[in-house]
């Protein structure tokens, strides 16, 4: 039976300014200077994210002078709107949008000159901030460092985070209208972390209305730094997985929250702990999903990454980074489970096209800077993304039959 209304989305957890400097040379003196020495003493990993007070107290000096000696005196190449949560929603919102679907984002935001450029931003959007506070103090914001020679070619990234006004917010911020929606996303809650704390509550209170819950990941610097040889909490027990209907993470966040060695023996963990479907992205490897079938239907593999979008890439089309990937990625797949959920019950809805849409939504972040594509007209991204999905149905047709595009009206 078709729903008879639209589907709404709402999400919080991590929102801030991105700080890009591109290209910085993983290589050199004098990024390596500042690299980790040990599991979770304060410095740079590629691909990981560190927290500011923490890099500054490995480094004994100042972020700023650190950045500066990083970047080699020059500024950001660009400043974006960032954080899994936002980036995903935006995502969603615009391959949504002709097909009327409501997406809301609920946090918190400084009352400083990031603040109000985050807010222009995400103002050029669809999605609705009315549930967008401002607080007193600064902004969060993340420095984050692109090698694009980085993995033959592929890029890679580096993260500082400065927490600033996410330190405050809690639950008690998250309101009954926030609950009313049909989709629940809460993204990187670990660079949130009283709203990270609250996670089981915060799942399981969604579940008992009813919600359908999507729980994606970050690295979680508080727990590795706390305790570098255990697994990872996720909320403040396991109970959140049993109240989770799809979890996303990266393979070595899926690691590191199941304290298993490889990824097979990751999605068991998961599925004993009661996670309904699970995805994990590996970079350009192959992603891993499995599904129970209660939200999706019931299914277990890998897909490969978008042959079209490394071919663009290799031609040298575009001038853009890895910045996003991963948090586009999971707005493909919460636009393509509402869109799912338009046309039919749950149990019904296919994982396999939903990750097909994350892959091509993931991909098309490397043609532009940052991970916010702004549009210069309503449905301009959805066609752009529309291509690359059909364009790796035929690439995957021999192995999966994805479902089309759906057209735009």
């Amino acid at each position: 039976m078709q729903p008879s209304r639209a589907i709404t989305i709402a999400g919080a957890g991590c929102s801030l300014l991105d700080r890009l400097y591109s290209p910085v040379d993983f290589a050199g003196a004098a990024f390596l200077r500042y690299c980790s020495k040990g599991k979770g003493d304060g410095g740079l990993v590629p691909g990981k994210l560190v927290f500011a007070e923490e890099l500054e107290a490995f480094a004994g000096r100042p972020l700023a002078e650190i950045v500066r000696e990083i970047s080699g005196g020059a500024g950001p190449t660009s400043s974006n709107l960032g954080g899994p949560a936002i980036v995903a929603l935006i995502n969603a919102a615009q391959l949504l949008r002709s097909e009327g679907e409501a997406v809301s984002y609920h946090g918190a935001v400084g009352d400083d000159e990031s603040g109000r450029l985050i807010r222009s931003i995400i103002a050029r959007s669809p999605v609705d901030i009315s549930h967008y506070r401002t607080v007193e103090g600064a902004s969060p914001c993340t420095y984050v460092f692109s090698d694009p020679g980085y993995h033959d070619g592929h890029g890679e990234r580096t993260f500082v985070n400065d927490l600033a006004a996410a330190r405050m917010m809690g639950p008690e911020d998250l309101s009954a209208e926030f609950f009313a929606n049909d989709i629940l996303l809460f993204g990187a809650t670990g660079l949130v972390p009283r709203l990270h704390d609250a996670l089981a509550d915060l799942v399981r209170a969604a579940k008992a209305r009813n919600r359908i819950t999507v729980v994606s990941t970050v690295y979680d610097f508080r727990s590795e730094r706390a305790n570098p040889h255990r697994r990872w909490p996720l909320g403040a027990s396991d109970e959140t997985y049993r109240h989770t209907d799809l979890l996303v993470t990266d393979q070595e966040e899926a690691l590191r929250l199941s304290g298993t060695a490889d990824l097979e023996a990751a999605c068991s963990f998961f599925k004993r702990r009661g996670v309904s479907s699970f995805i994990a992205t590996r970079g350009p490897d192959p992603i891993r999903f499995f599904s129970d079938g209660r939200l999706f239907r019931r299914c277990e593999g890998e897909m490969e990454v978008s042959a079209a979008v490394g071919e663009r890439l290799r031609s040298g089309e575009g001038s853009g980074d890895t910045t996003g990937c991963g948090d586009n990625f999971v707005g493909g797949v919460v636009a393509s489970l509402a869109g799912g959920l338009m046309r039919r019950e749950r149990g019904e809805i296919d994982l396999p096209s939903a990750c097909a849409l994350g892959i091509v939504s993931g991909g098309f972040a490397c043609f532009y800077l940052g991970g916010t594509y702004l549009e210069r007209e309503a449905g301009e991204k959805r066609r752009a993304v529309g291509a690359l999905y059909e364009a790796y149905r035929s690439q995957v047709s021999g192995a999966l039959a994805i479902e089309p595009f759906p057209e735009i009206p």
